[in-house]
């Protein structure tokens, strides 16, 4: 196993980093040279869903990749989610996902929110009327496990679930979800959570490892902070690259977003990186500030649940 892979319960490794295609503009040529340029600096994972539009543009660029045997399929590790309106058929769900991608398999296939929607409902901030009050998690996962068994996924995971959400759905999952996708980064370090999903031999891949900046959620608190921006100086290095790495010597993997060339080599650049106890100590002390899309989502639509831990926990 490479340095830059972790391996996960399902028997499988993980690039540590990922390239996430989220994109508010949606431009296809745009994401599909940025996927062909990460793959040339050394990027192998490559994470999308059904909401963010990208699925056909990276599957696009990963197929010329292939074709042109650039990379081999088997190097490549792609993830995309089960929308939150598709909780009643993830098989064909996940069937509509490999034909955007052009792909036979994917593997990775994450429930993207614990909440469920109605059916039609396409949009990456709901509508009160798109909600449905009741998600039934173990028909959900059923349907998961029915993937995977199918072969059109070599892993399931979950995301953006809390320490209650795992631990009810372990209660009747005869196959655990691998991989746990979250927000984390140096100012949410997700202590509990990391500490349960540990336990239970379940990864956690970090989105918005850097505090999600550019994003209508998203914020620069973690790029300009005084302590991360005081250990870049220390080693030479910069805010992203002391972020990325924090987040890898937690044992996560970390889905970073950029399409620019210059911050696709400096996020590859946190490999090497080295933080001393001392940062570490430092980090772990910071005052932590959530940044999340769910709070985004909560504080931003006339959804009916006016926090975040009543839109997580709801159902149970």
């Amino acid at each position: 196993m490479r340095k830059d892979e972790v391996r996960l319960n399902c028997g499988i490794t993980i690039p540590v980093i990922g390239l996430g295609t989220y994109s508010s503009h949606n431009d296809r040529v745009t994401t599909e040279k940025a996927v062909h340029l990460a793959l040339k600096m050394g990027y192998r994972h490559f994470d999308t869903a059904k909401i963010y539009g990208s699925e056909g543009a990276v599957g696009n660029a990963l197929r010329k990749a292939i074709e042109d045997q650039i990379i081999p399929r088997e190097d490549v590790f792609l993830t995309s989610k089960l929308w939150s309106g598709d909780h009643h058929d993830p098989v064909s769900a996940l069937k509509h996902t490999l034909r955007n991608l052009g792909m036979e398999y994917i593997d990775m296939y994450l429930v993207h929110w614990p909440i469920k929607l109605k059916p039609w409902a396409c949009n990456a901030v709901p509508k009160e009327e798109d909600f449905e009050k009741q998600l039934d998690m173990e028909t959900t996962w059923e349907g998961m496990q029915k993937c995977l068994d199918m072969g059109l996924c070599r892993c399931i995971g979950v995301s953006n679930f809390s320490t209650k959400k795992i631990e009810h759905l372990l209660d009747f999952a005869s196959v655990p979800p691998a991989v746990n996708q979250v927000e984390m980064h140096p100012m949410w370090r997700q202590r509990k959570l990391r500490e349960i999903c540990g336990e239970h031999d379940i990864h956690v891949s970090g989105y918005s490892p850097l505090g999600g900046p550019g994003n209508a959620w998203g914020s620069t608190a973690v790029v300009k902070n005084p302590l991360i921006n005081s250990i870049a100086l220390k080693h030479k290095a910069t805010p992203a690259q002391v972020a990325l790495k924090w987040g890898l010597t937690r044992g996560a993997s970390v889905i970073v977003k950029s399409f620019n060339p210059d911050r696709l080599r400096e996020n590859m650049g946190s490999l090497d990186l080295k933080l001393d106890d001392e940062d570490l100590i430092e980090i772990e002390q910071l005052e932590e500030r959530k940044i999340m899309r769910g709070d985004f989502l909560v504080n931003n639509t006339t959804s009916p649940y006016k926090t975040l831990e009543e839109l997580w926990d709801y159902e149970i």
